[in-house]
């Protein structure tokens, strides 16, 4: 499989995802906005992530490159083929289909709680009642019409959302010590003190048991987009 992974900024990766994909055999890429990298050929893609950032996709006019992104995006969804968003990659699906994207009233960075929204459909995924994940972003989204919310939390209404084969995440599940140091280092302003953001050292605290947890849901998660069946949108 030809996993193709758009990446926004030098120091937001894939973190455990590489791991995750190399281990079945995915053949990788990843084109650096950052660098200028060409997009791929769309017919190439079978599976598409798109990475976090610290810009919106409102802003188009200082990231010209996001307009591209998006249209790339909407197609490939539309074609049924698997995609992951994660942070401003759901951000970017979510304006792609045409929804809203704008701050959130809190800004939620650090490790907090997300609670799975039941639904019935068999092809959507199931978030458990409640899991501990690792946030950070200052914007959300409304979910784009046909859309399936997955996941809440206090500070964010819409952490999780399914559409066809395309899966958008506020949160990282890709998170490893190295990428949340990475990203304390790079964004350390985004640090002021508020009700959902931890502090450096809440976000650093040494937990094996956390990033373990938080990795099996990763697994669950792209086990149940590489099985689901190819789902065009209406």
């Amino acid at each position: 499989m030809r996993v193709r992974v758009f990446q926004h900024v030098p120091f937001e990766g894939l973190g455990a995802l590489e791991p995750a994909f190399r281990k079945r055999g995915c053949e990788i890429a990843a084109p650096r906005f950052f660098a200028n990298d060409p997009l791929p050929t769309p017919a190439d893609v079978d599976f598409l992530v798109a990475l976090g950032g610290p810009m919106s996709v409102n802003d188009e006019a200082a990231w010209p490159w996001l307009a591209a992104e998006k249209e790339f995006i909407r197609r490939h969804v539309a074609m049924g083929k698997p995609f992951l968003g994660i942070c401003l990659g759901a951000q970017l699906l979510a304006s792609a289909l045409g929804a809203r994207v704008y701050p959130q009233r809190e800004k939620e960075i650090g490790w907090f709680p997300i609670e799975g929204v039941p639904a019935r459909d068999p092809v959507v995924f199931r978030f458990p009642a409640t899991a501990e994940v690792f946030h950070w972003h200052g914007e959300t989204f409304e979910l784009p019409a046909g859309a399936v919310q997955l996941a809440r939390s206090r500070a964010c209404e819409n952490q999780a959302f399914q559409i066809g084969a395309a899966i958008g995440l506020q949160f990282h599940l890709e998170t490893t010590p190295a990428t949340a140091r990475a990203l304390v280092e790079h964004a350390r302003a985004d640090l002021a003190p508020g009700p959902f953001v931890q502090t450096e050292a809440e976000i650093l605290a040494d937990a094996p048991d956390r990033y373990a947890a938080l990795h099996r849901l990763q697994e669950d998660l792209l086990a149940h987009l590489l099985s689901a069946p190819a789902l065009r949108l209406p």
